[in-house]
């Protein structure tokens, strides 16, 4: 395979293992699946229609909270309709060119979520540690500017680990992806060559754009902390904290997520 090419190793379509359940519980699989997609599609919808209806939320946090919103709901919208419709007809066969979009869609939209994490890190600082100076340093149009910077790195970064994958030929007849959907580790495993070089473009470039923002966050809460030590009474200490109790939660179930997530083992060839 010339180096310039994509996958040119026959394979057409991969077989996705999916989610295993007995017969007995395979419906009752499927509508909870349902019901979490919808549960997801229904409340991000909202939360993004009463926020550009209501003035009152037109404000840069909002802004950006409308974005993860829309990330959220473009990243289910990737995988759970694919996984439900092959429960449905006990058929779970995609072809390369769908992997390849899903897989990098899927690395796009987990990259763009941890940056803008970053940025909302950022607005929740400044809010707590320079209230004073707040309406002047976040503005809408900074924030506009943040939040499509996060969906240009996320998906400008995401490149490469995607077309190494897909340059990588695949064992012949129909690969099994140990997956619902087509995600990198899962897809790497199928493939019938030396990895190594991709899993090092993974560590070295995937890794830290989720370490990075952590890092960013995790300082801004330092920062928080810190502003938050020096305030006279217990009541506004605990009026500064509750302003970013949601965006932790967030950051503490998206990591979570992706720490419980990682099983990416890299394979050294001597």
């Amino acid at each position: 395979m010339g180096p310039g090419t994509l996958n040119d190793s026959g394979t057409s379509e991969f077989l996705l293992l999916g989610l295993w359940a007995p017969p007995s519980l395979r419906p009752l699989l499927w509508a909870s699946l349902l019901l979490a997609y919808l549960a997801t599609v229904l409340g991000n919808g909202a939360l993004v229609g009463l926020i550009t209806l209501d003035r009152r939320l037109h404000r840069p946090m909002y802004r950006l909270l409308t974005h993860l919103a829309l990330l959220d709901t473009a990243y289910v919208s990737t995988t759970l309709p694919q996984a439900l419709a092959h429960m449905a007809m006990q058929q779970a066969r995609l072809s390369l060119a769908r992997c390849g979009a899903q897989l990098y869609v899927g690395i796009s939209l987990g990259s763009c979520e941890a940056i803008l994490l970053a940025a909302m890190a950022l607005d929740r600082c400044l809010a707590v540690c320079r209230p004073l100076h707040y309406a002047s340093l976040v503005t809408m149009p900074r924030c506009t500017a943040l939040a499509g910077a996060s969906w240009t790195l996320g998906f400008g970064l995401s490149v490469p680990n995607a077309v190494a994958a897909l340059r990588l030929p695949f064992c012949p007849g129909r690969p099994a992806v140990d997956h619902f959907f087509c995600e990198l580790p899962a897809v790497l495993r199928t493939a019938c060559a030396d990895t190594t070089a991709n899993y090092r473009l993974v560590y070295g470039l995937g890794v830290p754009i989720l370490l990075v923002p952590l890092a960013f966050i995790l300082a801004s809460y330092a920062w928080i902390l810190a502003a938050v030590s020096r305030l006279p009474s217990a009541g506004s200490r605990r009026k500064a904290l509750s302003t970013c109790s949601s965006h932790l939660a967030v950051v503490g179930l998206f990591y979570g997520t992706v720490g419980g997530g990682v099983h990416i083992k890299v394979k050294i060839t001597h």
